[in-house]
């Protein structure tokens, strides 16, 4: 039997395990099965808290798909929420390991419960290499890309994973139609996030997520994250902007080189799961 926690932030919902104290399966069959939404417990993927050898705690995250990611924004807000809760720190400052690298975390306690977690995302990169992206120039800011023969203006970032950003003048379309191609596109060898972004004005930005792995969800972080320093290179926000999702607003600001994130964390439910009745579907 094993121990879960549904937890959600901005909707962006992942299944949250204890990996110190009990044994946890992490093979794409299990992972994919238990987050359908149908047969499963129903989520964006599944986010596993494991001990670090020189931090806080380490992250791991796999997508609904069971491919692993390197990071998620509003994943790391539930994680620290997670481990103050159920006491496995009393810390309100915290240093998680990721794949993406060390993410520093400070926690808004209010009676005895974790409310919101400011994230020091760490700094962004343009670096076509970094993110990767096969782009012939060393940055991708506001170059043209064709994506299923029509021409979107295109800005590259790394968040510690690649995304991809893009401006439309309204958010009321079929993302399913044209997110699986900028996924897949030649350009990102490693596939790619893609952000659509409508500028309200230089202190709000709104945006829908197409994440790789995952298809549409309703919040992604990271995202947020590239999209506000997309948005700030090419001229179009100040430094602190909200950026609405279609879960609601994180508050991000750029400061010193890196990005902040500041936004809510929610446990749905916990349970219990007999992982044989998801090994033999």
């Amino acid at each position: 039997m094993l121990k879960f926690t549904k937890m959600e932030g901005l909707g962006n919902d992942y299944i949250y395990v204890d990996g110190i104290h009990q044994k946890v399966d992490m093979t794409p069959e299990f992972i994919t099965r238990i987050s359908d939404r149908h047969f499963g417990i129903g989520s964006d993927g599944m986010i596993v808290i494991l001990p670090s050898q020189k931090y806080d705690f380490f992250m791991r995250m796999f997508n609904r798909d069971g491919s692993e990611g390197k990071m998620c924004g509003n994943g790391i807000r539930c994680f620290a929420k997670f481990v103050y809760d159920h006491h496995l720190t009393d810390q309100t400052y915290l240093e998680i390991e990721t794949l993406a690298g060390v993410k520093r975390v400070w926690l808004h306690v209010e009676n005895g419960t974790v409310q919101s977690v400011k994230v020091d995302m760490g700094q962004p990169s343009l670096n076509t290499q970094d993110i990767p992206c096969l782009f012939n120039k060393e940055q991708m800011v506001d170059e043209p890309l064709n994506i299923n023969h029509h021409i979107y203006r295109c800005t590259a970032v790394s968040m510690g994973n690649p995304h991809v950003v893009t401006y439309v003048d309204q958010l009321d379309f079929e993302i399913e139609k044209i997110g699986p191609y900028f996924e897949k596109n030649e350009m990102f060898p490693e596939s790619v996030n893609t952000e659509f972004v409508q500028v309200i004005d230089r202190q709000h930005l709104k945006m829908r997520v197409w994440e790789r792995g995952s298809g549409e969800t309703m919040a992604c972080g990271t995202g947020a994250c590239a999209v506000m320093y997309a948005s700030y290179v090419n001229g179009l926000c100040d430094s602190q902007v909200d950026v609405e999702l279609l879960g609601g607003i994180l508050n991000i600001q750029y400061q010193d080189g890196h990005i902040f994130m500041e936004g809510p964390a929610r446990t749905v439910f916990e349970g219990i799961m007999n992982e044989e009745d998801f090994k033999n579907v």
